[in-house]
């Protein structure tokens, strides 16, 4: 029975991740746009403003038995302010210092980032066929970045995006481990009102000195339902879906649906008008190959989900 229990929770937990990751992926094409006319800190503020916005509506809604003045909120504002603030804002400055694959190269490469977490935290045994696993996910997710080996530029930008993925793994596993007793919305909730308060204090910095970073220009329909996708889509319902899924096959098998991320954006693309690249499909299905390598029955080790 417990076999089974586990089989069906790592089946759910895989699905809501790659759905997370789809939701999340809408969100790149839509900066991608709205960087055009608005600043970056101001951008990323607002898009978390909206996003927060909306998970109090969520919470008041769906779960009307919670107290939301009784929530852990000064354990959420840490992970959140450090983890999912201080993330994202480096994600999207690596975004708008190149573009939006180079953003999604960094997540893509939190595996590593999130293996080392739960090697060091958790007691994960580095098995030869999880090893080998973790090997398909990484070229898989090179491939499916649609970025050539020899033409990877390993400048600024994705300096900062991999430096920001590495934040969001511990801010992802903090969150689950920390918060055992709360549901994945409540936790989302708490952690994203840390990402407003760091991404106001980013603002307000970029204000005072002047920084082209601190302007916003949201003023068509266009511009509101690109808003709308990359807080509600990308964010409030996205970073959801990728907590429950944490919770349910933890932060290292979890981080491997992240190197799917640029084909997904390939795709929305796709949809819009653009071209369709095989060696992205190629890449997906190795990576993919590499998470249900990774998953097979093993001697259990203590989960990053375990109680403190």
């Amino acid at each position: 029975m417990d076999k089974e229990r586990i089989r069906t929770s790592r089946l759910h937990g895989n699905l809501f991740c790659a759905l997370a990751m789809v939701l999340f992926a809408a969100g790149f094409p839509a900066a991608e746009l709205l960087l055009e006319n608005s600043g970056v800190i101001a951008l990323i503020l607002l898009r978390n403003a909206v996003g927060f916005a909306v998970l109090l509506v969520f919470l008041r809604i769906l779960e009307q038995q919670t107290e939301i003045l009784n929530l852990p909120w000064r354990d959420g504002f840490q992970f959140g302010f450090v983890g999912f603030g201080f993330g994202s804002v480096m994600l999207l400055v690596a975004q708008s210092m190149s573009d939006a694959t180079t953003a999604a190269i960094a997540v893509a490469a939190m595996p590593v980032t999130a293996i080392a977490l739960e090697v060091v935290l958790d007691s994960r045994r580095l098995t030869l066929r999880f090893l080998f696993s973790v090997f398909l996910v990484l070229i898989g997710g090179v491939l499916a970045s649609g970025v050539m080996v020899q033409n990877l530029s390993f400048g600024v930008g994705l300096a900062l995006g991999l430096i920001g993925s590495g934040f969001f793994a511990w801010g992802s596993r903090q969150t689950v481990k920390k918060l055992p007793e709360l549901t994945p919305l409540s936790r989302t909730t708490v952690t994203t009102g840390g990402m407003v308060a760091f991404c106001l204090i980013c603002w307000v910095g970029a204000e005072i000195l002047g920084q082209s970073s601190a302007t916003l220009s949201i003023t068509t329909p266009r511009d509101i339902l690109l808003l709308l996708i990359y807080s509600i889509l990308g964010l409030s319902i996205s970073q959801v879906l990728w907590i429950k899924s944490v919770a349910d096959i933890g932060i290292g098998i979890a981080s491997f649906h992240l190197n799917a991320t640029p084909f997904y954006v390939m795709v929305i693309i796709f949809l819009f008008g653009g071209g369709w690249n095989w060696m992205q499909t190629g890449g997906v299905l190795i990576l993919l190959s590499g998470a249900v390598i990774a998953q097979l029955p093993d001697k259990p080790f203590k989960s990053s989900t375990d109680p403190a």
